[in-house]
């Protein structure tokens, strides 16, 4: 544990003495990646780019970190091949209700981001469309 910061001591120059204190200790010698240049910087790095490299790498969905808008519309996209995993009927229209109650919401929000363009869906029809998939596999 390091020391405490003491008063009256800028926090700049604490930290450049416990830097200078540990560099003269050897405490920075022999560690990984040492000696090899930095990785480029595209301008691309930022720390939102690092929270999205993370999330992919370990596996998650990053639409989580759309705003509701895009990942709205994302789903929209991605709904044909999801309802062609379903079974039941009821299912479907679950699926299909529950993303027209949030294509809804999302168009009684104030604008705070991009503009979802899609409409509710006529669940009927999607259900049929969903029908016509199941027979014609």
């Amino acid at each position: 544990m390091t020391e405490r910061k003491p008063t009256g001591v800028s926090f700049e120059s604490w930290v450049d003495r416990q830097i200078s204190a540990a560099a003269a200790k050897g405490e920075f010698d022999d560690l990984p990646g040492a000696g090899k240049p930095l990785p480029k910087n595209d301008g691309k790095d930022t720390a939102l780019a690092w929270v999205v490299n993370k999330v992919r790498t370990e596996g998650h969905d990053v639409s989580a970190l759309l705003p509701p808008s895009l990942a709205i519309a994302k789903e929209l996209e991605d709904l044909p091949a999801r309802l062609a995993r379903v079974r039941r009927e009821a299912r479907v229209r679950e699926i299909v209700e529950d993303l027209n109650e949030r294509i809804r919401e999302e168009h009684r929000r104030p604008a705070g981001g991009p503009v979802l363009r899609a409409r509710p869906l006529d669940v009927d029809e999607t259900v049929a469309s969903w029908r016509e998939g199941r027979t014609s596999s």
